[in-house]
């Protein structure tokens, strides 16, 4: 069976993805998106969506991604639901494998394949999403208002939810199951000088307390005595980073440190020509629906540009 031939072929969607797609399908492209095994992206297990433009009562986080879907597939946009398997990026046209046996011939691709929360992997955890449980205090800080609330963490991922936590949250809890911090010195200082931060040391949760309304508590587990207690919490956030969802690239694209592609010069531009990057993907600074759109339509534009100038291979 002959690849499918695509002039635009996107990885991954969330609102980096269904931008790409929106703008790529209005400049006549017919772009393919193969959206993973979890379309809409991280916003889907998001309930309330309280900043993104143009919703001032707030929209669902699945509603919010099935009306991003829905517009740029009214342009034109098709869609694939299964995971990219592997990709060869070593000449045009790009060649991506799908798990479901798919083979996509693409001129430009655009990856937008996002970050993955890190999660503890407790019982009950993912259902509690948007119930007590979150990664993201940015999203959903509001609406812990004179709550108290705990994170999870010792690196800067933690410190920077606990700080911003501590404008809405009546106190913030930090657990750690160290005696120290990994932080770096300017946001561990911010923190100890925070009056609203509490350090909970050489501790670890074990699990997390519900009833039908959410999360109620935390049981935790002292790791240096084995002593087990149970605190109260209305919130449990997580600062445990996040793993950029690029294993499937096979090491042809830059990474950072941590595994974020690198894109050159405020532009989605990665160091293949004709591949961009878009999305939480390419961001571990703002991760936020707003930003990621924002580098969705900026990549489609990058890649309508390439074609112009370069044709087809």
């Amino acid at each position: 069976m002959q690849p499918e031939k695509r002039d635009v072929a996107i990885i991954g969607s969330g609102p980096a993805g269904y931008t790409a797609a929106l703008y790529a399908s209005r400049a006549d492209l017919k772009p393919l998106v193969i959206e993973g095994t979890e379309p809409g992206g991280q916003l889907t297990t998001t309930t309330d969506v309280e900043n993104f433009p143009g919703f001032p009562e707030g929209v669902m986080g699945p509603d919010l991604m099935h009306k991003m879907k829905e517009q740029a597939k009214r342009f034109g946009t098709d869609y694939l639901a299964t995971m990219v398997e592997k990709v060869d990026l070593s000449k045009r046209p790009f060649l991506i494998t799908c798990a479901n046996g798919h083979q996509v011939e693409a001129q430009t691709v655009i990856i937008s394949t996002g970050a993955s929360a890190k999660y503890l992997g407790l019982a009950n955890e993912m259902e509690l999403i948007g119930k007590g449980v979150s990664a993201c205090a940015t999203c959903d800080g509001f609406f812990y208002r004179d709550k108290v609330v705990h994170v999870v963490g010792g690196g800067d991922t933690a410190m920077e939810e606990a700080t911003f936590l501590t404008k809405f949250a009546s106190m913030v809890h930090v657990i750690h199951r160290r005696d120290e911090l990994r932080a770096s010195k300017a946001m561990q200082e911010r923190a100890f000088n925070n009056p609203k931060i509490e350090f909970v040391w050489n501790t670890e949760v074990e699990e997390i307390l519900h009833d039908e309304t959410g999360v109620t508590g935390i049981q935790v587990v002292n790791t240096k005595t084995g002593e087990k207690s149970e605190r109260k919490t209305d919130g449990l956030f997580m600062g445990i980073g996040h793993t950029p969802n690029t294993k499937f690239l096979d090491g042809q694209i830059k990474t950072d440190d941590h595994g974020f592609i690198v894109t050159e010069g405020g532009h989605p531009d990665t160091n293949i020509p004709g591949v961009f990057a878009c999305g939480d993907v390419q961001d571990s600074y703002y991760r936020q629906a707003i930003s990621a759109a924002g580098s969705g339509c900026m990549a489609a534009i990058r890649a309508e540009r390439y074609l112009e100038e370069h044709g087809k291979a």
